[in-house]
């Protein structure tokens, strides 16, 4: 069975700031690493962390860029759209919001373009 990851879970295990659910996050994801439990996580629960640690814990978007690309890249997680998940971070890093981000990442793994108003956006793309 398969399990999916919320985001709530992913933040406590980021944050540490409730020590029992970090604990208990830890222990899910080293249950996986060893095979005993499979995980996966969804762009939208990515997304969801990253609004949730930019608006209210205040991280910058390069200290959050730098721990999902390593909670991402691990084997034991099976990550819903990896190519673009790994490719997003160069954008998120220059300050674009995660969903720009994806898009541009989506644009270039796809070989394709997207539909916009933004100006800001489509020069990316």
């Amino acid at each position: 069975m398969i399990e999916i990851l919320d985001t709530n879970v992913l933040v406590r295990f980021l944050i540490r700031d409730n020590e029992k659910q970090y604990k208990q996050a830890v222990c899910w994801f080293k249950e996986a690493e060893k095979g005993k439990r499979k995980i996966m996580i969804e762009p939208l629960v990515i997304a969801e962390t990253c609004f949730v640690l930019e608006s209210f814990y205040k991280k910058e978007r390069i200290e959050i860029a730098e721990k999902m690309e390593t909670f991402l890249s691990q084997r034991w997680l099976k990550v819903v759209d990896r190519k673009i998940m790994y490719s997003l971070w160069k954008w998120y890093k220059k300050n674009y919001h995660f969903v720009d981000s994806f898009l541009i990442a989506w644009t270039k793994v796809n070989k394709s373009r997207v539909l916009s108003f933004d100006k800001d956006l489509q020069k990316m793309i």
